[in-house]
């Protein structure tokens, strides 16, 4: 009880359930961008579906204790008035983009700073600088100047959730049956693949980082309502909470650190951990200027686009589709044209080349 009602109890939940989800994202080499560039490149959807059933993970599971009372996810930024949709589709490209040249999410770099990749500590100070800046400065300025009056508000309908608006919309709450529905739709396409259902690995890696997702919901959700303190309820996300990281890292905000800096240090520890178990811990940097500039130019792009986005690969991609958010669909289809465009420009020599060669097949993986 002493440990609901301190503080301390949110960094400290993110730190424990981030140490999982780390460990077993490097252990299973869990990769949002590696896996759509195998999937387009190479015609193995092992990884896309993967992340699909970390996404389904969490929805059945957040889904599930909403409707048994257990948490109340109703204030959660993903489903706050207005829905910024011009953001989100802008964030998500940009986003994409930067994916592309770095070759990994803000996510993934976490992973690969744990066994020695100072690309990846380039990579997430530029995040978290961009982040901020997109957030409190002067990006953030010209966010809400030219972006932020493009929201789209749905109050009207009940909210950004899909099924609160389908509840609205026939008078009847239809929230539940319609993530049964989602869910099952989602497994029946991630298992469907026999390839995929022999891959235990991926198997494991989905399952482990959606149930991760749902259970910071539940933590966020639960604690809110022990702490004097204002939680801001979340579940994973790892653009802002870098941000919310470097800051307190280097100054004394006045402010203890959130369940979000607690998840980013948890996974850089599991990653850590992964990585020193399976003894694949080896010092790697930039090879050359034009390799560092590319990867300040991605950053830059993740940390900018994944504020006006309101969130990442993960993020948008699996806690927002556990609280069957609006922004969810938009922004993952956005991303994933921009990491398209990206992968065009970096092994095509073109952004757009994809689309020219429409019906030729797919070129081989570099």
């Amino acid at each position: 009880m002493l440990l609901l009602e301190s503080a301390w109890s949110l960094p400290v939940a993110g730190l424990v359930i981030g140490s999982i989800i780390g460990f077993a994202a490097r252990r299973y080499h869990f990769c949002t961008m590696s896996a759509l560039e195998r999937h387009w490149y190479a015609g193995d959807s092992s990884g896309v579906r993967a992340w699909v059933l970390a996404a389904a993970v969490a929805l059945a599971l957040t889904q599930s204790m909403i409707a048994l009372g257990w948490i109340d996810v109703s204030s959660s930024f993903y489903l706050t008035e207005p829905l910024p949709v011009a953001g989100t589709i802008l964030g998500g490209v940009m986003f994409g983009i930067g994916m592309a040249l770095v070759g990994t999410c803000g996510f993934g770099a976490i992973i690969r700073l744990g066994g020695g990749n100072m690309r990846a500590l380039v990579v997430l100070t530029g995040i978290a600088l961009a982040a901020l800046a997109a957030q409190r400065g002067l990006t953030g300025h010209a966010r809400l100047a030219l972006i932020d009056p493009l929201s789209i508000d749905f109050g009207g309908l009940g909210g950004q959730s899909a099924g609160a608006i389908l509840s609205s919309l026939t008078s009847f709450d239809l929230s539940f049956p319609l993530a049964i529905v989602t869910a099952t739709g989602l497994f029946f396409w991630v298992f469907r693949d026999a390839a995929f259902r022999r891959n235990r690995e991926r198997m494991i890696s989905g399952a482990i980082i959606g149930a991760g997702i749902a259970a910071g919901w539940f933590v966020t959700s639960q604690l809110s309502q022990h702490l004097f303190e204002p939680v801001q309820l979340e579940a994973g996300s790892f653009v802002m909470p870098l941000g919310d990281a470097m800051l307190q890292i280097i100054t004394v905000t006045g402010v203890l650190p959130d369940y979000g800096v607690g998840l980013v240090g948890g996974v850089l520890l599991g990653a850590t951990l992964s990585a020193w178990r399976s003894n694949d811990m080896r010092w790697e940097a930039c090879d050359d200027a034009r390799e560092l500039s590319r990867h300040l130019l991605g950053a830059f792009l993740m940390g900018t686009g994944g504020v006006f986005a309101l969130g990442c690969t993960i993020g948008q991609g699996v806690s927002a589709v556990s609280v069957m958010a609006l922004s969810a669909p938009i922004a993952m289809i956005s991303i994933a044209f921009g990491a398209r465009l990206g992968l065009g420009y970096l092994v095509e020599g073109s952004a757009f080349g994809f689309m020219r060669r429409q019906g030729h097949g797919n070129m081989p993986a570099e």
